[in-house]
């Protein structure tokens, strides 16, 4: 989401991409609506073939150019299905590994109204039939709620994708039941927000103490935190810079003794 940040300098954004390759990632999270297509074009000219990433995008919402706010919702089945296909055009594919269905009710910040509101089944089916003609992968859901969820497991479900950090947990049911059922958890805003309603897992004393006793930084523990709470989470830190991304992977490598788990588990 953060590469529309170089849209000035598209190679800047290229050579992002490239390092992220390079250090390892194999799972790029991505949407046709963010930066109306531009971080889907460089994913396109950035990822080659034999690089063994996994595209993830999502639909449900859409760019509006222009206009306030810069997204709207797109949650009728025929409208998933463009999302896909423009995900496909501007990826440069004939397949997208996974889909997230990005659902706009009570789980989700933008709640939708008149002919938005639809019926889950209704796009669970149109989900179904884009993976049964090859066009997706794999079915992923995004701002969901628990109870979605357990309803959806019978269609197959590849991800979860939901706002989620260490200050910021009321999901914890959600996660359980992916850890159980084999579902990936892909926490968005692993490390808060600018979000007035959603805390800041830097600004939290215990996490500063937590990084400068251990040598790292504040981000580097919230994200290593994510990693040692349960074992399918796939983290997605977004960046528009090298360094970042290279300490955000490096977060990776970052071991969290007992006592110090004990007392971020305790905020």
């Amino acid at each position: 989401m953060q590469l529309d940040r170089l849209r000035g300098d598209r190679q800047a954004a290229v050579d992002l991409v490239r390092r992220a390759v390079e250090l390892g990632v194999n799972h790029i999270d991505t949407a046709q609506f963010y930066g109306n297509g531009f971080s889907n074009e460089i994913l396109r000219e950035a990822v080659k073939p034999d690089d063994g990433v996994v595209i993830v995008s999502k639909v449900g919402a859409e760019p509006n150019p222009g206009g306030q706010p810069h997204l709207r919702l797109s949650q009728r089945p025929e409208q998933l299905r463009q999302n896909v296909e423009a995900n496909l055009a501007s990826l440069g594919l004939e397949r997208i590994d996974v889909v997230n269905l990005r659902r706009a009710d009570s789980n989700s910040r933008r709640q939708a109204e008149g002919d938005q509101i639809v019926d889950f089944d209704d796009q669970l089916a149109a989900m179904i039939a884009l993976r049964d003609e090859g066009k997706i992968g794999a079915i992923g859901l995004s701002s969901i709620t628990l109870d979605r969820l357990s309803h959806a497991l019978p269609v197959g479900i590849a991800c979860v994708q939901n706002a989620y950090s260490l200050v910021a947990r009321t999901d914890e049911a959600l996660l359980e039941l992916c850890a159980a059922e084999g579902i990936a958890w892909v926490p968005f805003f692993p490390l808060g927000s600018a979000v007035p309603t959603m805390p800041k897992v830097t600004d939290e004393p215990l996490v500063r103490e937590s990084a400068e006793r251990l040598g790292y930084s504040a981000s580097q523990i919230g994200l290593a935190w994510l990693l040692a709470h349960s074992a399918n989470t796939l983290l997605i830190p977004g960046t528009a810079s090298i360094d970042h991304l290279e300490a955000n992977v490096a977060a990776g490598d970052v071991h969290l003794d007992a006592a110090t788990v004990a007392a971020l588990d305790s905020i």
